[in-house]
């Protein structure tokens, strides 16, 4: 591991370079990684895993899912069991179901949890609330975490282009004297780009603060508002939606993304110059406040408790559907939906 410097700050960094997937391999050769759940990271995290050569198999419960499972060249009775049979199997218990499956399926889980397994997250939400999860595992295994920072699709599609998406990594329970090697291994096994340390309360409260902040809900507020005031004004939907997302997503992020915003505003007109500079500290002050009430929210377990409560109702399903299609239907997303099919290369 190196320690890295980012804008001063020392950090433990491990790529790629220094812990090999030939020395994952090895770390790994007498292991069963047994990932339980097949929906959001289990396929992108087990489908990796077994085209880097590594004994994996897959529990997941009957129906689509499992189906999905399938057609992905998991064989029942081989490589594809129940949950329970799954992990009775595995040595190295991957639990990738949502925060609110793992609580539901717990109780089939922790009996095969059985001296030096390792229990694997790829968030820290269930052990960092375990009070309200219920999800303490027994004091004998390994606690590990490896979490992809981004969807389990990214994570295959990055492995598939011969890239990787960066990981946080975190050790909470160390009985084997080996659970770092392990929770490595796994990182580099699952295509990781780079991987950083952390500890699972730190990643459960900055990925709730991310997602509910500038990875999705700030981020759809302020689009939404910009767009809003455009069409508000008098603006066509085709040239309010170019102004506030097209240009954003194809021209502006990938090159703030390679090279950092000062870049981007380098090589942008000195208008836009100018008008960025005046007016990001006033976004910055008026946002920041609700950053802060975002992240004690989250801290407190406050967003952790909402989440569970709405979950755990019987009718949550359909009304996520509802509100999911409140925002599919409104007619900034509709307009995306006809500028995605006017790009040239849509047109060819």
């Amino acid at each position: 591991m190196a320690r890295i410097n980012f804008g001063g700050v020392e950090e433990t960094v491990v790529t790629r370079e220094e812990f090999t997937l030939a020395k994952a391999q090895e770390v790994l050769k007498n292991e069963t990684i047994a990932v339980i759940g097949y929906g959001v990271q289990g396929p992108g995290q087990g489908l990796n895993l077994r085209d880097n050569g590594f004994n994996v198999i897959v529990g997941q419960r009957p129906g689509k899912t499992y189906d999905k499972a399938v057609a992905d060249g998991w064989v029942p009775g081989e490589t594809l069991f129940g949950i329970e049979e799954a992990c009775e199997k595995g040595t190295i218990i991957m639990c990738l179901l949502s925060d609110a499956a793992v609580m539901s399926v717990w109780p089939k889980i922790k009996p095969y949890l059985t001296p030096g397994k390792a229990l694997y997250f790829s968030h820290g939400f269930a052990i960092t609330w375990s009070d309200r999860t219920g999800c303490v595992p027994p004091a004998d295994v390994d606690v590990i975490m490896v979490a992809p920072k981004g969807s389990g699709t990214t994570v295959r599609s990055l492995f598939l282009e011969g890239r990787g998406i960066n990981a946080s990594f975190a050790v909470y329970q160390d009985v084997t004297g080996k659970a770092q090697e392990r929770t490595l291994a796994l990182g580099i096994g699952i295509g990781s780009g780079y991987l950083f340390e952390t500890t699972f309360q730190r990643e459960a409260v900055s990925d709730l603060t991310g997602e509910r902040g500038s990875l999705m809900g700030a981020i759809q507020g302020l689009l939404q508002a910009q767009y809003e005031v455009l069409r508000e004004n008098g603006h066509t939907p085709s040239e309010a939606f170019n102004e506030t997302v097209e240009e954003l997503t194809q021209s502006l992020m990938p090159l703030f993304a390679n090279k950092g915003m000062d870049w981007m505003y380098a090589n942008c007109s000195t208008t836009a110059q100018r008008g960025a500079l005046d007016w990001y500290p006033r976004f910055h002050d008026a946002i920041k406040p609700v950053v802060k009430d975002l992240y004690e929210s989250v801290k407190s377990g406050k967003e952790a408790q909402i989440s569970i409560d709405s979950n755990s109702k019987p009718d949550y399903r359909e009304g996520l559907e509802k509100e999911l299609k409140v925002l599919h239907d409104s007619e900034m997303w509709r307009t995306a939906e006809t500028v995605r099919q006017l790009r040239p290369e849509n047109n060819k």
